[in-house]
């Protein structure tokens, strides 16, 4: 039955080594044990058929199974090193032939071949007896032939080291049987050839020799001491000769395995049969409880499968006459799933650039389970969730690659789990924690903090003054993420844009080259663009628009009647004004812009006061009560003109006023000053016609225009010399003439101001307010005819050209 268990075992080894041979190849080697740390145990270049470069470009290493390392792999010269003395006996026992497995992993591409090194044993330790005494108590009268087992002598060699022979000493009784069994080992038996006398010798005193196989020999001896008892002549018997249970791996301690049970027909104390274990080692006899008194076998100890998956255990029964009987219980230990998996990292590539692309190696992982059959199947995954999935390979083991995109300013490094599950029942679990760090790669352009930029400039600002900050972030990292900064070329009124701002390149600061006026310019754009330090480097830019703020730099500028150093001119107003008439007004403009152009006007000397006032806001002279004779013909005003900045700048003007006689009641009717409560409503009027008008003429404006421009494209002769029919430009046509509606100009009043073409002092030609046209009878329209038309010079009559200027409303 042994013999049958041996076979089976070694066919299972065999079926084994067959199916490693198509997962991959295997390779075998032998060295002998007690070998020095660092001794050769061969060369692997020449069976994995390739030179030291490629051993060394794909990362060759050696990966032993179980937790210690017993070999190392030289990947400068492919040779496989012992990394600790060896003891066969130690890591191996009994077992024969004692291999270690280990693997030699090569990757890019990846390949497993697996390499068996067989541990040959020397013949370094002694034959050892359990016992220096071995007593038999055998009746006289024992029939011839009979045989008694010896115990084995034990010697931790193997094979021709082991124990190959036994002598007996000499004597008349007994001789020596050695017998060998199929697993090599020898045991022997003390035969009976002559019955014994207890009265001739009641004691025997022998000498056993084993001899083991080794060169040089070693021996060891014990003494069989045979005691003669009276006659017992019946031999206790098993009910089997052999006993075959199983017993689940882990069961507690007290657990029943068997039970033995013996019977002797003699009666009395020859019948008492005690049980005992029969050259059972001492492993065993820890693991196991025998009762000697009801031949129970229990637990004694935890069982392992991955230990030991069975045991032979023989039993002796012995009646009190001191015969015995023997028989074997065979123990096969059942598999139960009580060894989670274990997840080996082999090898990790951390950190990991984020422009990996999909299927990148990550990491190479080895899953194994110490059970067996279902219970040592495992099954490796990760989380869903994670940009990274797990790909199966030969022989347990997986690579970790990519499966998406990695973006490091999302996500900077991962914490993977991964995880192996056998198959057994309950399913057992373990965890794997694999730390993969993203390193950064220059994918992200700065970008600023804003899409435009408005920054203020207050005008005449000092040069090098800072105007405003622009700011860019880059999410990459170190170098990646240092940005500078740089103007783009650009003109500012017809100048490089450089002459205008500059900007630090590594704060981002703008600063201004030159002084700037808010006259000549009031705004400009400028564009900034952050460039970062990556290899290849990304940039963007923005838009800033800058803006000058207008300061109170400008004093007003009298615009009627000019102040240019010539002879000032009269204006005419006859000595029956009432209170309230309009003398003329004061018209200026402001360069400055805001409330800094805000002009006022006062009145601040006057020939006659409390003749004359001057409105604040539109500069319109009035009379404030009606002329008489005492006052003087000639009259002079000084008006002041100033604006509303901080601090008010102001100026001033001369006003020359005629009273004068002459003027018929019927043009005094035109002039006439209607009531102040018939003024006021007269201005509201105006003012909604002057809208309606202005609107008029601003469509009338467009649709010339458009017309004009139509017509030129598709008739120019034709426009040219409708032109020359239609616009006539005499030597006489009015020349620089612009509105002057803005500045300080009523709201209620709009006046056209046309100087002269080629006047030396650029006086004023008229200044006509918008009045409503009035009729006018016959006889003032001859009076303005003959005025108009007269041959003198309107200048030497300063009345009558003042009738023109009033008449012409």
């Amino acid at each position: 039955m042994e013999l049958h268990h041996n076979n089976r075992q070694v066919c299972y080894f065999f079926l084994y080594l067959c199916i490693c041979g198509a997962i991959c190849e295997t390779f075998h080697y032998s060295v002998l044990e007690e070998k020095k740390s660092g001794s050769l145990v061969a060369n692997v270049l020449k069976d994995l058929k390739v030179d030291v470069k490629e051993l060394s470009a794909r990362r060759a290493r050696l990966v032993s199974e179980g937790t210690k390392q017993y070999f190392q792999l030289d990947p400068q010269s492919g040779d496989v090193l012992l990394k600790d003395r060896i003891d066969r006996e130690a890591l191996c026992g009994q077992k024969d032939p004692c291999i270690l497995f280990s693997e030699i992993v090569l990757e890019n591409p990846l390949q497993v071949h697996r390499i068996e090194v067989e541990i040959e044993d020397m013949n370094d330790n002694f034959p050892q007896f359990s016992k220096k005494e071995f007593l038999f108590e055998i009746p006289e009268h024992m029939p011839t032939n009979t045989r008694f087992p010896l115990e084995k002598a034990k010697d931790a060699d193997r094979g021709e080291n082991a124990v190959q022979n036994y002598t007996l000493s000499p004597n008349d009784h007994f001789r020596l049987d050695v017998q060998s069994h199929s697993d090599g080992t020898k045991s022997a038996q003390l035969v009976l050839e002559k019955q014994l006398d207890r009265e001739e010798e009641t004691r025997l005193f022998l000498t056993l020799l084993a001899v083991d196989g080794g060169s040089p020999k070693r021996t060891s001896t014990a003494k069989i001491i045979i005691d003669v008892l009276d006659s017992n002549d019946n031999v206790p018997q098993f009910d089997k000769t052999v006993y075959k249970v199983k017993i689940m791996e882990n069961s507690q301690p007290g657990s029943l395995v068997a039970k033995v049970e013996a019977h002797d027909r003699d009666l009395g104390s020859n019948a008492e049969i005690t049980y005992s274990f029969s050259q059972v080692p001492d492993d065993v006899q820890r693991i196991f409880k025998l009762n000697k008194h009801t031949g129970e076998l229990t637990v004694g100890e935890n069982i392992d499968y991955e230990i030991n998956q069975n045991y032979a255990i023989d039993i002796k029964a012995t009646d009190g006459g001191g015969l015995s009987a023997y028989c074997k219980v065979i123990v096969e230990v059942e598999d139960r799933n009580d060894n989670a998996p274990d997840v080996t990292l082999t090898s990790l590539t951390s950190p990991l650039p984020e422009d990996s692309p999909t299927d990148t190696v990550v990491a190479l992982l080895r899953v194994t389970d110490r059970d067996s059959g279902d219970n040592g199947r495992t099954a490796c995954t990760t989380e869903a969730y994670l940009p990274f999935m797990l790909k199966a390979s030969v022989n347990n083991y997986y690579q970790l690659v990519t499966q998406q995109l990695l973006d490091r300013e999302s996500i900077s490094e991962y914490n993977i789990t991964i995880t192996a599950t056998d198959r057994g029942s309950p399913r057992l679990t373990s965890t794997r924690i694999i730390n993969v760090q993203i390193s950064d790669v220059n994918d992200n352009a700065p970008v600023f903090e804003k899409s435009t930029y408005k920054m203020q400039l207050w005008e005449n600002n000092i040069p090098g003054l800072l105007i405003g900050l622009v700011q860019a972030k880059d999410p990459d990292t170190e170098q990646n993420a240092k940005v500078t900064y740089l103007l783009l070329p650009g003109k500012v009124n017809n100048q490089p844009v450089s002459s205008y701002v500059s900007i630090n390149s590594e704060t981002g600061n703008l600063y201004a080259i030159q002084s700037l006026d808010y006259e000549q310019i009031k705004d400009f754009q400028v564009t900034v663009r952050a460039v970062d330090s990556g290899s290849p480097p990304l940039s963007s830019q923005v838009m800033v628009q800058v803006v000058i703020v207008d300061e109170n730099d400008n004093a007003p500028f009298i615009l009627y009647p000019l102040q240019n150093g010539t002879s000032p001119s009269n204006d005419l107003v006859p000595r029956r004004a009432e209170a309230g008439y309009l003398v003329t007004k004061v018209v200026a403009v402001d360069r400055d812009s805001g409330q800094n152009s805000w002009l006022s006007y006062e009145l601040l000397k006057a020939t006659e006061p409390g003749l004359f006032s001057v409105g604040a806001q539109n500069g319109e002279v009035k009379t404030m009560r009606p002329i008489n004779k005492r006052d003087t013909f000639k009259q002079k005003l000084i008006i002041g003109v100033s604006d509303n900045g901080h601090p008010p700048q102001s100026t001033s003007a001369t006003l020359s006023i005629l009273l004068v006689d002459g003027f018929s009641d019927p043009y005094m009717k035109i002039v006439d000053i209607p009531k102040e409560e018939v003024v006021e409503e007269e201005d509201r009027t105006l003012t909604m016609y002057l809208v309606i008008c202005l609107a008029v003429i601003s469509f009338i404006f467009l649709v010339s225009v458009l017309v004009f421009i139509a017509i030129k494209i598709q008739k120019r002769r034709r426009f040219i010399e409708s032109s020359a029919l239609n616009f006539p430009v005499g030597p006489n046509f009015p020349e620089n003439c612009g509105n002057a509606d803005a500045g300080s100009l009523s709201r209620a009043y709009n006046y056209e101001v046309c100087l002269a073409g080629g006047s030396l002092n650029s006086e004023f030609r008229f200044l006509r307010p918008f009045f409503p046209v009035f009729s006018v009878e016959p006889a003032q329209s001859q009076e303005v005819q003959r005025i108009s038309s007269g041959s003198h010079d309107l200048s030497s009559h300063p009345a009558e050209s003042q009738l023109v200027s009033q008449v012409t409303v």
